[in-house]
C-alpha cells in the first residue's frame, strides 16, 4: 500500500500528465447530447477522434428511429467517419462475439472469487510472453478486448475488496501515452456492449484508481452522454464527507470537476447533489468558482451566495459539514491547489474590488454632508449591497466556521468596515453590520493605528446619524444601536450586547464577554460617557406612528435600557415628556417594547435609584395630560388613537397596582407618591376601552389580557361574569344582523324627544315604545348619548299603568349601556331611583359614596321592589358595588396601614400609652365590616321577599313560596285548625288568585338568584346570615329557590350548639326543609343529631322554656320521618318521652292525663291501628278539640296534645306514602 506522501506525489504527477491530454469540449459534448450532426461536422479531427466509439456504433447499429431525417443524419455521420483511419480498428472491435467474451469474463470473476482475489490463472488472458503494453500492441481486436477487460475487472474487484480505503493501481495499459486512444476505444466499446457486466458507475469508480483516470472517465461519459447524471450521482454518493483530507477525495473532486467543465449546464445540479448528500464540500466550492453565469449579478457574486447559504441556512447538518471543511482546511499548509485557499483568494479579490479607491482618516468638524461627501471617496452606492453580503459572509466564516483571517484579510476587512457608505437604507444596513462585526470580532483591531481608525469611524457615525435617518427615510437607524450598546456597556450587560449583535447579523455566533473589554473601554471612556448617553437620548425624536411593523433598533429600545439602569434619575434628566409623546405616537399592531417601557417607567417613579437619595425618581404623567388623551374634539372625534388610550389606561392601572404593592418599602423611606384621584378615574371609560381591546386582540398583543388582570384586582365590579354573558348577547351575531338591517335613512330620535316621551307617560306609551325599540338597534357605543335621558326618567316608570314591555325594553337598553359605561351608569341610576322628594330630601350620590356604602343602592323608591325589570337593575348594581367596596377597602387599608404604622406611636383608640393597633386587627376589622355589609344586604333582600300587608290580604291568609310547596298536603287533614307544618309557614294549600304569575314571585326569583351567587362566591355569608336568622316564613322560599343553600348542612350542628333557644329552633326548622329538599346521607346524620339534641334539651329545660322550644319544632319531626323513615323509632321515642315529661308536671292536677299517655304508648307500638277504619283514634280532630277546650290555659297540656297531633301527622304521611 502506498503511503500518504506517495499518493500525494502520484496525484501531482497524474495531474501533470493529464494536463497534456485532449479533453472533450463542452461544445462537443452538447453536440453528442443533442446528436447535432451539424455541430459534429464542425469539430476538429482531434475532438472528433475522442467521440469515434459512439459515432461508429451509431452508424453501424440498427437505429430505433426510422424517420427520414435520421436517415439523412446517418449519411452525414458516415461521411464524417469515412476519412478517419481509426474507424477501421473500432469496426473490428465491434465484430467480436461479445456473448462468448461475457461468458469467459464471468467465469474469470467466479475463479477469482474462489481464489480469494489473488492473481492466479486467467481465463480471459493466457500467460503473457511480454509486458501488457507489448501484448496489447501485437494482439488482434479480440485479444485487445480480453486484455483490457481482464485489467478492468481486476481493478473493479480490488475496489470492492478495499472497503473504501483508497489505492492507486499501477497499470501499463492505462498509463502508456502511445496507446491511450486505442485503450479508450476498447473501454468504451466494452462498456457499451457489456453493460450488465460493466455498469458505468462501477467503471467510473474504478477509473479513479488509475492514472489518467479523469481522461478515460470523461471519454467514457462523452460516448454515453445520457449517463452523465447517473455517473455524477454515483461518484458523489460514494465520496468522502471531507474531500480535501485524502488523495482519493481530491481525485474524485477533480474528476467531477472535469465532468462539469465538459457539461457546464449541469454544474449547479451537481452542486445541489453535493449539498444534499453532504459529501465533497470542496467540489461544491470548486464548481462555484468555475461557474460563469450568462448574466452576472452585480449585487452579489455566486461564491458569496453559495457559501452564505450553506453557513446561514436553516439546515444544521449542512452548516456543520461545511464548517468542518473550513476548520480542517486551515490545519494544512497553504497550498495553491487547495480549494479552500482558492475560495479565500477569490473572496479577497471581490472585497478589494469594492473598496474605495482612496482612503482618508480626516473627519471634517464642520460643513454639511454634501461637502463631506465631495471631499471623501466613500463606498459607491452600487457596491453597498455586495459589501453587506461580504461582511455577513465573513462573519459566518469567522463566527460559525471559525475561520482565522490572515493579516491581509483582516486589514482589508477593517478597511471595508470603516468605509463610509451613502445615506440610503442599504447604507444604514451596512453601517449596522460593520458596527456589529467590530463588536463580534474585536481582534480585527490589533494596532494603535487601526484602533484610531475605528474611533474616528465611530465618531463619524455619531455625527452623521441624524442626517442618515432623514436622508435614508428609515425610522430605525444605526444611531439607536450605538446608544443601546453604550447603555449596555455602562450597565455591564455584555450578554445583551451579544444578543444584539447576533440578532443584527442574523446568526448565532459564540462571542466571549471577555473579548469586549477593549470595546467597553473605548465606549465608556472615549465616546459615550453615561451623562452623554442620557442627555442625547432625551433629544432623540420619538418614532412617529410606532408599531410592530417598524423593525430594527429604535429610540424606544435605548430609553428602555436607560430606564432599567436608572441613568435618568441618576443624572436628573426628566424623561416623562418623551415617554408621554411616544405613547401618543403609537398605532396598531402594537410594538412589543411598549409594555416593558411602561413597566420600567413606573418602577423608576416609585423606586429611588439609591437609598442614599430617595428623591431620585422620575415624575409621573400628570392628570391633565391623561385627560387630554381621552377628551374629544369639538366635532366629537378623538384626538388620539385607541392604542394610545389603551396604553395610558394600562399605565394608570399598573401604576396604581405597583403603588399598592410598594407601600411597605415606600413607608420605610418616608415616601408617599401621589395616587391618581378618583375623579380622574371616573372620567376614563374603562369598560368601553377594554371592550374595544377585546376586538383588537391580534393587533394589541397581550394588552387585553394584561388589562383584564389589572381590572380583576382593582375593579372587580367591572369583571362580573354576568356582564360578559350579557356582552355576548349585545355584541353577538344576531344583534349585528339586526343593526345591518337598520336603514341608513331611518328616523333618528333625539334625547329631547326621548325625554318628552317619558314625561307624558302613560299617554305617550306607544311613542315611547317606538323610540325604545329603535334604540335597541343601536350599538352600545351609540347609546351613550341617550344614557342621561334613559336613567333620569326611570322613576316615571314606577307609576301605575306603565306597560310591562316598556320596562323590559328599558332593562335591555340599560344592560347594553352597562357593557360600555357601567360606573357612570350606576351612579346616574342610583340617583334616579331615590325616593320621591316629598318623602325624603334627595341627595346626589357620587361613585365614592356608593363604594363606601353599597347599601345606598337599596335605599331606593319602595315601588322598585315590586317592579321586576328595575329590580333586576338594582340587584346588578348592588352586586357590583359590594365587590367594588371590597376592593376599595382593601386598597384603602394598604394605602394607610404602612404609613400609619410609621407615623403613629400611640393608638388613638385606646388608653394613652397603649401600643398601636396590630395590623392583623385592622385586617379583621375590614373583614368584619365587609361581612356586615354583605349580611345586611342579604337580610334586606330577604325582607323584600316578604309580602306586604296589602299583598297578604290579596293572597288570603298567607303568601306563596317560590316554588310549589315542597311538602304535599296530607290526605284526610283539615286545613282549618291543623297544627301541622303547613300551618307554621302561613301558606295556604290552595293557589291564590293569579297563581304564581305575580310581581312578588318574579322579584323573589331575582333575589334568590343573587343570593345563590353570593353564597357560592363566599359560603361564609350563608353561615353568617343563618346564624343571624330570618323569618321562618321565608324558609320554604330560601330552601326551594337558592340551590346552594345545601351548604347549611355543614354548619347546622354548630348552630344547634348555640346557647340561644331561638337559634336552635331556627336550625331545626331549617333542617326540616333541607331534609325534604335534599334527602342525602349527610342530611340523615344531621337529623339524627337534631333529634338527639332535642332529647337532651328535654331533660334540662324548665317548664316555660320547654313549651316555647318544643311547640314550634315538634311539627318538624314530620318531614324528618317523611324524608328518612328509619328515624321513626327515634322520633316516636322522643315524642313519648316529651309526653311523659309533660304528663308528670300535670299529674297532680284535677284532669286525668293517663288516657293520653296510654294513647301515645299505643301509637308508638301500633301505629297502623291508629288509622284502622273502626279505631277509636281515627278521628284526628279529637285531640285538637280537647286541647282547645281543656288545655288552652296549660302549656303542658297543649304540648301533650301537640305531641299527639305530630304522631297523627307522621302516621298519616307514612300511610299516604304507602
Amino acid at each position: 500500500m502506498l503511503t500518504l506522501q506517495d499518493n500525494q506525489l502520484h496525484f501531482v504527477i497524474d495531474m501533470a500528465e493529464s494536463a497534456g491530454l485532449q479533453f472533450v469540449s463542452c461544445f462537443a459534448f452538447e453536440a453528442m447530447q443533442k446528436v447535432d450532426v451539424g455541430r459534429l461536422a464542425a469539430l476538429s479531427d482531434p475532438e472528433l477522434r475522442l467521440l469515434l466509439p459512439c459515432l461508429v456504433r451509431m452508424a453501424l447499429c440498427a437505429p430505433a428511429d426510422q424517420s427520414q431525417s435520421w436517415a439523412q443524419d446517418k449519411k452525414l455521420i458516415l461521411r464524417l467517419l469515412s476519412g478517419v483511419e481509426a474507424v477501421n480498428s473500432i469496426v473490428a472491435l465491434l465484430s467480436v462475439d461479445f456473448h462468448a467474451l461475457e461468458q469467459d469474463a464471468r467465469k474469470e470473476q467466479q475463479l477469482r472469487h474462489k481464489a480469494g482475489g489473488s492473481n492466479g490463472e486467467s481465463i480471459l488472458v493466457s500467460q503473457l510472453q511480454h509486458g501488457l503494453t507489448l501484448e496489447f500492441e501485437h494482439s488482434d481486436p479480440l485479444r485487445r478486448l480480453r486484455l483490457t477487460l481482464s485489467e478492468l475487472l481486476a481493478i473493479m474487484n480490488k475496489v470492492v475488496d478495499s472497503n473504501g480505503e483508497f489505492f492507486l493501481k499501477s497499470s501499463e495499459l492505462f498509463e502508456s501515452p502511445v496507446y491511450l486512444d486505442e485503450v479508450a476505444d476498447v473501454l468504451c466499446i466494452l462498456q457499451a456492449e457489456l453493460p450488465s457486466l460493466l455498469p458505468i458507475v462501477d467503471v467510473a469508480e474504478a477509473l479513479l484508481h488509475v492514472r489518467n483516470g479523469y481522461w478515460f472517465l470523461c471519454l467514457l461519459v462523452a460516448n454515453v452522454p445520457d449517463s452523465f447524471n447517473e455517473v455524477c450521482r454515483g461518484l458523489i454518493k460514494n465520496g468522502e464527507r471531507q474531500d480535501e483530507e485524502s488523495v482519493g477525495g481530491r481525485r474524485r473532486t477533480e474528476a467531477l470537476r472535469q465532468l462539469c467543465q465538459m457539461n457546464p449546464s449541469q454544474a449547479l445540479n451537481i452542486r445541489a447533489m453535493v449539498v444534499k448528500e453532504c459529501h465533497l464540500p470542496g467540489l461544491g466550492v470548486a464548481l462555484t468558482l468555475d461557474y460563469r453565469p450568462d448574466k452576472a449579478d452585480e449585487a452579489v457574486s455566486p461564491l458569496v451566495s453559495y457559501v452564505s447559504g450553506l453557513l446561514l441556512g436553516t439546515n444544521s447538518k449542512v452548516r456543520t459539514w461545511f464548517s468542518m471543511f473550513i476548520r480542517n482546511g486551515q490545519q494544512r499548509k497553504r497550498e495553491s491547489s487547495s480549494v479552500l485557499w482558492q475560495m479565500r483568494r477569490q473572496l479577497l479579490l471581490e472585497l478589494v474590488a469594492i473598496l474605495p479607491r482612496s482612503r482618508s482618516t480626516h473627519v471634517p468638524n464642520d460643513g454639511n454632508m454634501e461637502e463631506v461627501s465631495s471631499g471623501y471617496s466613500g463606498l459607491r452606492e452600487e457596491h453597498v449591497v455586495k459589501a453587506s453580503a461580504l461582511l455577513r459572509l465573513y462573519c459566518a466564516l469567522m463566527g460559525i466556521a471559525v475561520l482565522r483571517p490572515t493579516d491581509e484579510e483582516a486589514e482589508q476587512l477593517l478597511q471595508l468596515m470603516t468605509s463610509r457608505p451613502p445615506a440610503t437604507p442599504a447604507g444604514v444596513r451596512f453601517v449596522s453590520l460593520s458596527f456589529c462585526k467590530l463588536l463580534a470580532f474585536p481582534t480585527l483591531v490589533s494596532t494603535p493605528e487601526q484602533e484610531q481608525l475605528m474611533v474616528m469611524w465611530l465618531s463619524w457615525m455619531i455625527k452623521e446619524e441624524e442626517y442618515f435617518e432623514s436622508a435614508a427615510g428609515v425610522s430605525a437607524s444605526f444611531g439607536e444601536m450605538l446608544l443601546l450598546v453604550a447603555m449596555y456597556f455602562h450597565s455591564n450587560q455584555l450578554s445583551s450586547i451579544i444578543e444584539l449583535v447576533c440578532s443584527t447579523l442574523g446568526m448565532k455566533i459564540a462571542i466571549k464577554p471577555s473579548s469586549l473589554s477593549k470595546m467597553k473601554t473605548i465606549f465608556t471612556q472615549e465616546i459615550f460617557t453615561e451623562q452623554v448617553v442620557t442627555a442625547h437620548a432625551v433629544r432623540v425624536a420619538v418614532t412617529n406612528s410606532l408599531s410592530a411593523n417598524i423593525t430594527g433598533f429604535l429610540p424606544i429600545h435605548c430609553i428602555y435600557q436607560l430606564l432599567r439602569s436608572r441613568a435618568f434619575t441618576k443624572h436628573k434628566v426628566s424623561i416623562k415628556d418623551w415617554i408621554y409623546r411616544q405613547l401618543c405616537e403609537t398605532t396598531t399592531p402594537i410594538h412589543t417594547q411598549l409594555f416593558p417601557l411602561i413597566d420600567a417607567y413606573i418602577n423608576s417613579i416609585l423606586t429611588p435609584a439609591s437609598k442614599a437619595n430617595p428623591e431620585a425618581t422620575n415624575q409621573p404623567i400628570t392628570e391633565q395630560e391623561i385627560l387630554n388623551v381621552f377628551q374629544r374634539s369639538r366635532g366629537g372625534r378623538q384626538h388620539y388613537s385607541i392604542t394610545t388610550q389603551l396604553l395610558i389606561l394600562y399605565y394608570i392601572l399598573s401604576y396604581e397596582e405597583n403603588l399598592l404593592a410598594s407601600t411597605k418599602q415606600l413607608a420605610l423611606m418616608q415616601r408617599k407618591p401621589k395616587s391618581y384621584s378618583a375623579a380622574l378615574m371616573d372620567q376614563i371609560p374603562i369598560k368601553y376601552l377594554v371592550t374595544q381591546a377585546q376586538g383588537l386582540q391580534q393587533e394589541l398583543g397581550g394588552l387585553h389580557s394584561s388589562l383584564l388582570k389589572l381590572l380583576a384586582t382593582n375593579y372587580p365590579h367591572l369583571c362580573l361574569v354576568e356582564d360578559w354573558v350579557c356582552e355576548e348577547e349585545v355584541t353577538g351575531t344576531l344583534p349585528l344582523l339586526r343593526r345591518m338591517m337598520l336603514p341608513s335613512n331611518t328616523c333618528r330620535y333625539t334625547q329631547s324627544q326621548l325625554h318628552q316621551a317619558f314625561q307624558k307617560l302613560p299617554s305617550s306609551s306607544p311613542r315611547l315604545m317606538r323610540i325604545l325599540e329603535h334604540l335597541t338597534l343601536l350599538s352600545p357605543g351609540d347609546l351613550i348619548s341617550y344614557s342621561e335621558a334613559l336613567t333620569a326618567s326611570m322613576a316615571l316608570l314606577l307609576e301605575p299603568a306603565v306597560p310591562r314591555r316598556i320596562l323590559q325594553t328599558l332593562n335591555k337598553l340599560w344592560m347594553g349601556l352597562n357593557t360600555v359605561m357601567p360606573r357612570r351608569l350606576w351612579v346616574m341610576t342610583v340617583n334616579a331611583l331615590q325616593p320621591s322628594a316629598k318623602l325624603l330630601g334627595q341627595q346626589q350620590y357620587t361613585q365614592n359614596d356608593l363604594m363606601v356604602d353599597p347599601l345606598i343602592v337599596l335605599r331606593c323608591d319602595q315601588r322598585v321592589y315590586r317592579c321586576p325589570p328595575l329590580m333586576d337593575i338594582v340587584l346588578h348594581m348592588l352586586n357590583g358595588y359590594l365587590l367594588a367596596s371590597k376592593a376599595y377597602l382593601h386598597c384603602h387599608l394598604k394605602e394607610t396601614a404602612d404609613f400609619d404604622r410609621q407615623s403613629q406611636t400611640v393608638s388613638n383608640l385606646g388608653v394613652p400609652g397603649q401600643p398601636e393597633t396590630p395590623e392583623v386587627t385592622r385586617e379583621e376589622l375590614k373583614n368584619a365590616l365587609l361581612s356586615a355589609q354583605d349580611s345586611a344586604a342579604v337580610q334586606i333582600l330577604l325582607e323584600v321577599c316578604l309580602p306586604t300587608s296589602k299583598e297578604q290580604l290579596q293572597l288570603g291568609a298567607g303568601t306563596q313560596s317560590l316554588l310549589s310547596s315542597i311538602r304535599a298536603p296530607l290526605p284526610g287533614k283539615s286545613k282549618k285548625g291543623s297544627l301541622g307544618p303547613r300551618a307554621r309557614g302561613g301558606v295556604e294549600d290552595a293557589e291564590p288568585e293569579g297563581g304564581l304569575l305575580s310581581d312578588l314571585r318574579e322579584v323573589q326569583c331575582l333575589i334568590c338568584c343573587l343570593l345563590h351567587q353570593m353564597f357560592i362566591a363566599d359560603p361564609n355569608i350563608a353561615k353568617l346570615v343563618h346564624f343571624q336568622g330570618y323569618p321562618q316564613a321565608l324558609l320554604p322560599l330560601t330552601v326551594a329557590g337558592i340551590p346552594s343553600i345545601h351548604i347549611c348542612l355543614d354548619f347546622i350542628p354548630e348552630l344547634l350548639a348555640q346557647p340561644q333557644l331561638e337559634k336552635q329552633i331556627f336550625a331545626i326548622q331549617l333542617l326540616s326543609y333541607l331534609c325534604t329538599q335534599y334527602a342525602l346521607p349527610k342530611s340523615l346524620s344531621v337529623a339524627r343529631l337534631a333529634i338527639s339534641v332535642m332529647g337532651t334539651l328535654l331533660t334540662v329545660l324548665t317548664r316555660a322554656k320547654r313549651f316555647s322550644f318544643f311547640m314550634p319544632i315538634l311539627p318538624c319531626l314530620v318531614p324528618f320521618c317523611q324524608a328518612f323513615p328509619p328515624l321513626y323509632d327515634d322520633v316516636a321515642g322522643l315524642l313519648v318521652q316529651v309526653g311523659q315529661v309533660c304528663a308528670s308536671d300535670v299529674a297532680t292536677k284535677a284532669r286525668d292525663i293517663d288516657p293520653l299517655i296510654a294513647r301515645l304508648q299505643y301509637l308508638k307500638e301500633k301505629p297502623q291501628g291508629a288509622a284502622a277504619p273502626g279505631g277509636d283514634f281515627s278521628k284526628l280532630t279529637l285531640p285538637q278539640r280537647i286541647a282547645e277546650e281543656h288545655g288552652g290555659a296549660d302549656p303542658d297540656v297543649q304540648l301533650c296534645y301537640c305531641v299527639e297531633a305530630t304522631f297523627m301527622d307522621i302516621i298519616s304521611s307514612t300511610l299516604h306514602g304507602l
